[in-house]
C-alpha cells in the first residue's frame, strides 16, 4: 500500500426494501466482480482495504456489507430475515447495476453464500472463486476446534487441549457445537487470531476510518444478523452435495494453514466439481487476500481473465 490508506468508495443503496452498504472500484467497462464477506456478520472492509486498488485495476469490483451487517441498515426487531434474503439481495443488486453476468468471490461464509447463489442463479454468474470457504458448518467447526485445541496446548493450557479434542468428536447438535467452539476459542485471548491467520505482516487498519463508537454500533448490527441466521438454522445445512451440480467454472482458493476449509471440503470439491480448480496459498491461513495480497490478485486475475 506504500503507506497510503486506500480510499473508501461506498454508498447506501436501496435493495429489496433495505439499504445495503455497497463499495465500487474500477471502471464500469471492466468485467464485474461481486465480493461476499464472511462471518456471518463480518464486513467487506478487510477485503476492500487490501484488494480495492489491486483488483480495481482489472475489474469493476463491487463489495457489500450484507443485509443487516456493519454499515448496512440494521435488521429491526420482528423484521423478517433469513438466509434466502442474502441470495436475493445479490441478484437484486446485479439487476440494479444492469449487469448481465458477473463473477463472484466469496470468503469463508461468503463462500457458502456464493455456492448457494450460483446453484440458484447459474445464468447470472460467470465464474466463482471460493476463498477459504465453508460449505458445511459442522465439518468446519470440528476442524477449527481441533486447531484451537492444539493452540491451547502450545500456549500452556493442556487441560483445555484435551477438552477440545473431546468436543471435536462429540455428538452434540451443530448449533451448540459452534457456540462451544466460540467459548473455547475465547480461551486463547489475544492469541485467538492464530486460529485463522498464518502471516500477520499485512494487518488491516480497522479503526482508521471510523470512531470506536461507530465500530461498536457496527458490531451490534452484525451480532444480530448472525444470531438471526443461527436461530433460523439453514446455515447449518451442508452444501457439499450442491458442488456436483454446478457447471460454472469454480476456483477453490485456500491457505495451506487454514482450518476452515478442512480436508473433507477439499476432497469433495476434487471429486465432485465438474469445472473446478484448486490453488493453495503456501504462506496463508484463512485470509490469502491480505496474507498474500499480491499473489491473491495474480491468481484472481489469471482465473477470471
Amino acid at each position: 500500500m506504500n503507506g497510503k490508506l486506500p480510499e473508501i468508495n461506498g454508498e447506501l443503496i436501496a435493495i429489496r426494501g433495505k439499504k445495503l452498504y455497497v463499495e465500487c472500484y474500477g471502471s464500469k467497462d471492466k468485467p464485474p466482480v461481486l465480493y461476499l464477506h464472511g462471518g456471518p456478520g463480518e464486513s467487506c472492509h478487510d477485503f476492500s482495504y487490501h484488494q480495492s486498488i489491486r483488483l480495481g485495476e482489472h475489474f469493476r469490483l463491487i463489495a457489500i456489507d450484507q443485509r443487516g451487517v456493519c454499515r448496512s441498515d440494521v435488521i429491526h426487531v420482528n423484521e423478517e430475515f433469513g438466509l434466502k434474503d442474502l441470495i436475493e439481495d445479490c441478484e437484486a443488486l446485479r439487476m440494479h447495476f444492469n449487469i448481465d453476468k458477473w463473477s463472484v468471490i466469496g470468503h469463508s461464509f461468503g463462500g457458502f453464500l456464493s455456492l448457494l447463489y450460483v446453484s440458484q442463479y447459474p445464468n447470472s454468474i460467470d465464474k466463482v472463486i471460493f476463498e477459504g470457504p465453508t460449505f458445511d458448518f459442522e465439518l468446519t467447526s470440528r476442524s477449527l476446534i481441533r486447531k484451537t485445541a492444539q493452540l491451547l496446548k502450545n500456549h500452556g493450557k493442556p487441560e483445555l487441549h484435551d477438552k477440545g479434542l473431546l468436543l471435536a468428536e462429540s455428538n452434540i447438535p451443530i448449533r451448540e457445537l459452534t457456540e462451544k467452539y466460540m467459548d473455547l476459542s475465547d480461551e486463547l485471548g489475544e492469541n485467538r487470531m492464530e486460529i485463522y491467520r498464518h502471516n500477520h505482516n499485512n494487518p488491516t487498519d480497522y479503526y482508521s476510518y471510523y470512531s470506536a463508537e461507530e465500530w461498536d454500533d457496527f458490531y451490534e448490527r452484525s451480532d444480530l444478523h448472525y444470531n438471526l441466521l443461527r436461530e433460523e438454522g439453514k446455515i447449518f445445512e451442508s452444501l457439499l452435495p450442491k458442488i456436483k451440480n454446478v457447471a460454472n467454472p469454480m476456483l477453490l482458493a485456500i491457505g495451506k494453514y487454514d482450518a476452515v476449509t478442512c480436508d473433507n471440503h477439499i476432497e469433495v470439491f476434487k471429486n465432485d466439481a465438474l469445472n473446478g480448480e484448486i490453488h493453495v496459498f503456501e504462506h496463508s491461513g484463512h485470509t490469502p487476500h491480505y496474507e498474500e495480497p499480491d499473489k491473491f490478485k495474480k491468481v484472481v486475475v489469471e482465473f477470471l481473465s
